[in-house]
């Protein structure tokens, strides 16, 4: 007789500065990992060259997304950089019900929120990961590499990223980052292990008092 248990779902947050590759990570592992779903993001920011809405993000214009915020549909939102981003919540909660984890890609601000939030499923669901960068230079190097900001919007975004990572010790889990395939390995790592804990699942109480040979 196979012991059967249930788990709930793990709500993931991944936060870091722009160029940490916590994006890269989020969508790597929900492709890899039929278990991972990605939380695609809301935002009143314009696309970038490539990108498609309802994939990489919800793109809203911003009486859209206000209107939504004084609904509450939100589990998190901010402003960045002059934009609006958030996460419905009805992308998280009903999959967190059912067993699926959620791997959100979001700010320190909106990690923050998340935490606060008072529903008890979504506090027991929480692992939180800070992604940080190997060094400034790399930091910087990889800002640069985007080649979608000017000059002015490049040192905006080196001078938010250096604040933001003054919240690392605000997380359960900090990983520096390295290659892509090692950042990956220890990403995945942090969620396998979250998915044992013993407080995640549920089953049978009375399996070992009806079952006594198979726990001898």
């Amino acid at each position: 007789m196979s012991i059967e248990l249930q788990r709930r779902g793990i709500l993931c947050i991944v936060s870091g500065p722009s160029g940490s590759g916590k994006t890269t990570l989020c969508r790597a592992l929900s492709q890899a990992d039929p278990l991972c779903d990605y939380a695609v993001s809301c935002t009143t920011r314009q696309p970038r060259s490539g990108e498609e809405d309802g994939k990489d993000y919800h793109f809203l214009d911003r009486d859209d997304f206000e209107e939504r915020t004084t609904r509450g549909e939100f589990l998190e939102w901010a402003e960045v950089h002059g934009n609006l981003y958030g996460t419905l919540k009805s992308a998280v909660l009903s999959r967190i019900s059912r067993g699926q984890d959620v791997l959100m890609d979001i700010d320190v601000q909106g990690a923050r929120l998340v935490r606060k939030n008072p529903d008890p499923a979504i506090a027991e669901a929480i692992v939180d990961i800070f992604i940080l960068p190997p060094s400034r230079e790399e930091l910087k190097r990889r800002l640069s590499g985007r080649g979608t900001e000017d000059s002015d919007q490049l040192a905006l975004r080196m001078t938010n990223a250096l604040e933001e990572m003054r919240h690392w010790r605000d997380y359960g889990y900090t990983i520096v980052s390295g290659s892509h395939e090692a950042d990956l390995h220890r990403f995945r790592a942090i969620v396998e292990g979250e998915r044992c804990r013993t407080r995640r699942l549920h089953g049978d109480d009375g399996l070992v008092e009806e079952h006594p040979d198979l726990f001898a």
